[in-house]
């Protein structure tokens, strides 16, 4: 019986890393943001491939939910969702029929990096309000990007055991370059990924907000606190 591994990050995340991990389990296949083409079709947002990324997966979301649930041939099927493309108006039901996973990251670093890329972030772009519904809905074990850079193999090790996966240490290190399995929006988003064999160092250093944006980053951190009272750490599986 396969075991579908729903995935739910927010952006500025370790997201692709993650699935790199999985990816190189030998019994997993991966899916890179099935909901995307979906995301973009609604919300008529202009995002770098726009039209490539209409053109690769199904617009319509019950489509896409029943590629998620069709049977692969493998042990495990790891979904990459990014959260905030868990629009209103999809259904929620399917996700009572997938393991529930949740990579969550400080809303203080989230925040300083998407500043970057768009200056004005809302709460709902950050993921963290979809987050916390699938999470008092389904429940699922947690992981804090910040616990994974600390410490990969205990942290993964924990989240593999929550899933009732056995652990492999090839999620601990991958090939450079591309996958086939990568979304068309490759090209313009996941460089650093491509060049990647692991997980990147953990960074200490504090994350440098902008003030206009603190408002924001205080809305998100009691969401992110009930997320992370819950954090997988190496050795405790809850």
């Amino acid at each position: 019986m396969t075991v579908r591994v729903a995935m739910w990050s927010g952006p500025r995340n370790i997201s692709t890393a993650m699935m790199r991990s999985f990816g190189a389990r030998p019994d997993t296949v991966v899916v890179d943001e099935p909901l995307y083409a979906h995301y973009l079709a609604e919300t008529g947002l202009d995002h770098p491939g726009r039209e490539e990324i209409l053109a690769s997966q199904p617009r319509r979301w019950p489509d896409a939910v029943a590629g998620l649930l069709a049977p692969v041939d493998a042990a495990v099927f790891y979904q990459k969702h990014m959260t905030h493309h868990l629009l209103p108006m999809i259904g929620r039901d399917w996700l009572a029929e997938v393991s529930n996973a949740f990579l969550i990251r400080d809303p203080a670093h989230v925040v300083a990096s998407y500043a970057k890329v768009r200056g004005e972030p809302t709460l709902e772009d950050l993921g963290y309000p979809q987050q916390v519904e699938i999470f008092r809905a389904y429940g699922g074990p947690v992981v804090d990007a910040a616990d994974v850079l600390r410490d990969p193999a205990g942290t993964l090790g924990a989240l593999c055991a929550a899933l009732g996966l056995a652990w492999d240490p090839a999620m601990l290190a991958w090939p450079a370059g591309r996958r086939d399995t990568d979304g068309v929006w490759a090209p313009y988003w996941y460089a650093a990924v491509e060049r990647s064999t692991g997980f990147a160092p953990y960074d200490p250093r504090p994350a440098e907000v902008p003030a206009h944006l603190e408002p924001l980053v205080a809305r998100a951190r009691p969401l992110y606190e009930e997320l992370a009272t819950a954090a997988l750490r190496a050795g405790r599986t809850r």
